[in-house]
């Protein structure tokens, strides 16, 4: 696996005769609409090297060990990290490790059925790689009555993939999160009965395979109200999977309003998955920022990892960015970007890219006539140490928000490096 950064001088022709990649490989695998490159670029190279797992150095570890764990060479280790001193390995270091067994992993990709179904070729495309599709969103009244969705379509389609469906249920009152419905129904015991109930019967009778809950704002009095209810959902699913999306923390925050109703140790106990939601660190209504900075993730998991079992944790990755107006006005939002738009809008108006080292982040400014942009997105570079943190913590996976975002660099990564399991 290569990344490689263009600078002044190169093109297409140079890249593709040093790497032996043919043009349109790289193109396609780049999301690149022309010949045209900027500097500061980081383009994947599919080429012929060994796929690669992180791994994090624990006391009493040595190249050879490594080699027989990974069924690999010592030799390749070594040129996999070449400024490393075999004899002196510090703990806690992350190391390259080249090797034929892949990383293994499960996924869960969300699909935006509020939007009709527009994106199933994109599904068709990367099958492989989803173990499971949050189909986002049903809702429920203040009664605990299911407010349904068309998902007729996309559940038929990803039966058809082998790709596990998952029924999303939010807190979704007239097209935003309510903390006023979760409040209601949570509190009362015979309401969230009712739901619960509702849930399970359809569920069942749909052939779903489960239940990703994406509950937001819920007020953090409700905290206890939200354990219980999922585990009373819990108990009706039975084997089913219950799958839990949770607003990322590095401490409890108990009487925050976004994340204060949310117990890691309580309901990482209860649910089968808990989706860590590692993104938006950088948000549409903030200041520019990186949308998920790693020494941001690096707090989160390291507190994540001590209430929850890893082993049921997913890394939530963006496919998006976002572009800010500067300075920033309170009634001005910030527009979500795929990869891919955020990408090409800089090379066609031949902006150069800045990498940010400590956040492990692309972003760039420019003009318009009336107004001044800040742009931070996720690239092929910055993707990648999220990929070595799911690793060396030894996660179960990776939640992507969302299919419609076009970011093929990610997905022909996944394909190289990673073993998704269905």
């Amino acid at each position: 696996m290569a990344i490689h950064t263009i600078k002044a001088g190169d093109n297409l022709w140079r890249i593709s005769a040093a790497y032996g990649v043919p043009i349109p490989t790289l193109k396609a695998v780049n999301g690149l609409v022309s010949n045209r490159l900027v500097p500061g670029l980081n383009l994947y190279i599919p080429d012929q090297s060994l796929p690669e797992q992180y791994y994090q150095i624990k006391p009493g570890d040595t190249y050879w060990k490594l080699s027989q764990q990974f069924n690999t060479s010592i030799q390749a280790i070594i040129a996999a990290n070449p400024t490393l001193d075999p004899n002196a390995l510090p703990i806690g270091l992350r190391v390259r490790i080249p090797s034929l067994e892949k990383y293994r992993m499960q996924s869960l990709v969300f699909f935006d059925a509020l939007a009709g179904t527009p994106y199933l070729d994109t599904l068709t495309k990367i099958a492989a790689s989803i173990t499971y599709l949050a189909i986002f969103t049903y809702s429920f009244t203040r009664d605990g009555e299911l407010i349904g969705i068309d998902d007729a379509l996309i559940l038929q389609r990803a039966k058809e993939l082998n790709i596990k469906p998952l029924l999303v249920i939010s807190n979704y009152e007239g097209n935003m999160f309510s903390p006023g419905l979760a409040n209601d129904v949570l509190q009362n015991k015979e309401k969230r009965t009712v739901l619960v109930q509702n849930l399970v019967r359809v569920v069942k009778a749909k052939g779903y395979a489960g239940v990703s809950i994406d509950f937001e704002f819920v007020p953090p009095e409700r905290r206890n109200d939200f354990t219980a209810f999922l585990r009373e959902l819990k108990n009706g699913l039975g084997t089913l999977v219950l799958q839990l999306n949770a607003h990322a923390k590095s401490s409890d925050m108990a009487t925050n309003r976004l994340v204060g109703f949310l117990d890691y140790k309580a309901t990482g106990a209860i649910v089968d998955i808990v989706s860590i939601m590692t993104i938006d660190y950088g948000y549409a209504i903030g200041p520019p920022d990186p949308i998920a900075p790693v020494w941001w993730v690096e707090q989160v998991l390291m507190y994540a990892t001590g209430q929850i079992n890893r082993r049921k944790i997913m890394l939530a990755m963006s496919l998006y960015g976002y572009d800010w107006i500067v300075p920033i006005q309170a009634e001005v939002v910030a527009g979500m970007i795929p990869m891919q738009i955020a990408q090409n809008r800089a090379i066609d108006s031949w902006i150069p890219i800045t990498y940010d080292e400590v956040a492990q982040a692309p972003h760039y400014r420019y003009r318009l006539p009336n107004s001044e942009h800040i742009v931070w997105f996720e690239d092929i570079r910055s993707i990648t140490w999220k990929y070595k943190q799911m690793e060396a913590y030894n996660l179960l996976g990776a939640t992507y928000w969302r299919l419609r975002f076009s970011f093929p660099q990610n997905w022909a990564y996944v394909g190289k490096n990673l073993l998704v399991m269905k």
